[in-house]
């Protein structure tokens, strides 16, 4: 939605249907909803300390006086404003996020805080609160509000805690969730503004898709930087070349040693060469290389010699000699009649 396409004028509007309050009552509600040259609203606690009464007498005051706008002449003749808002919200999606709608419809604070207060007055509008789930939003439709909201905690189900999908394949998987709650095309027109309401689901700043709360997601080391950095290459990198590339794309300072002990840390790195690290959800296996070889004969039996090289390299980037000498340790290993060899 393009900005400042409101007919009318939001602080015009407040000024009249505030004229008929007390200096007080009006004084009140403009701190609350930052209505006055200060933009920044004001807690209970904070007008009462500066009027020396009670939070909870400031509620009422804030109450009453919400109560006796609702029922003056100027809150009547506002009919239209109220409804060119409410067709605003529904061609938004019906249920918005707070902030991004009052971004959509104005471009300053002072006048989003204006429109806040013209939403707040309308009974057309319901304000669903922020929780653990979801972020602050407006509805004109509870119905459809109780759906979306289903169909985000079900796409947030579909994550494994370390998933990484794209945006595109993100909207696919949510139009799925949403078959049976709005046609196409207005599914994918809403999607993104759907999404938006959710605090489960968040974007990594290489603009992969995950849960909010996964490391991916949400970085808050040097070694998920690099994962994200590794994972991105495509195949293994040395240590030195994953903390020049944390610095270059994030603009973190990352030490190559330090980098190198967080690696060799945690599980999802592997070990595949002198300073090469791999991720371990591409198949690498843990260990040195005499486990490596150990790992592959218990699992496709007896191998010759070129078949073990062959699959270690797979998984190491050593020399062939280091492998053959591994192989060749009477302690672990034995060779058959067919030169083929087997963990003893």
């Amino acid at each position: 939605m393009a900005k400042n396409l409101l007919s009318f004028k939001p602080k015009e509007i407040t000024k009249k249907l505030l004229t008929d309050l007390s200096d007080r009552g009006r004084d009140v509600l403009a701190k609350r909803y930052g209505l006055d040259a200060n933009v920044r609203r004001l807690t209970l606690e904070t007008i009462g300390g500066e009027y020396g009464i009670t939070r909870e007498r400031v509620r009422q005051i804030e109450n009453f006086n919400i109560s006796l706008t609702k029922k003056s002449v100027a809150f009547t003749k506002a009919e239209s404003i109220f409804n060119e808002l409410k067709k605003m919200m529904e061609q938004y999606g019906g249920i918005v996020h707070e902030q991004l709608f009052l971004e959509a419809v104005a471009k300053d604070k002072s006048t989003q805080n204006h429109v806040h207060f013209l939403l707040v007055l309308s009974d057309l509008f319901t304000k669903l609160k922020e929780n653990d789930d979801f972020n602050h939003r407006w509805t004109t439709n509870i119905n459809l509000s109780q759906k979306i909201h289903q169909s985000l905690q079900n796409l947030c189900k579909s994550f494994k805690d370390t998933d990484l999908i794209s945006e595109q394949d993100l909207i696919a998987r949510f139009l799925i969730e949403l078959k049976d709650v709005v046609k196409e095309p207005e599914a994918t027109k809403l999607a993104h503004k759907w999404l938006a309401l959710s605090k489960q689901v968040g974007k990594n700043p290489l603009g992969e898709w995950g849960l909010a709360k996964s490391p991916n997601v949400r970085m808050r080391g040097i070694r998920d930087y690099a994962f994200l950095v590794i994972r991105q290459h495509g195949s293994p990198m040395h240590f030195t070349e994953v903390a020049k590339a944390i610095t270059k794309q994030f603009g973190r300072v990352a030490h190559p040693a330090t980098c190198h002990n967080e690696l060799i840390k945690d599980k999802r790195f592997v070990l595949v060469g002198r300073g090469l690290y791999a991720l371990a959800e591409w198949g690498y296996s843990r260990g040195v290389v005499l486990d490596v070889i150990k790992a592959l004969l218990k699992k496709k039996g007896p191998l010759t010699k070129e078949q073990v090289i062959a699959e270690v390299l797979k998984e190491r980037y050593v020399k062939e000699n280091t492998i053959v000498v591994n192989l060749q340790n009477p302690k672990y290993f034995k060779k058959d009649k067919n030169n083929r060899y087997s963990v003893i």
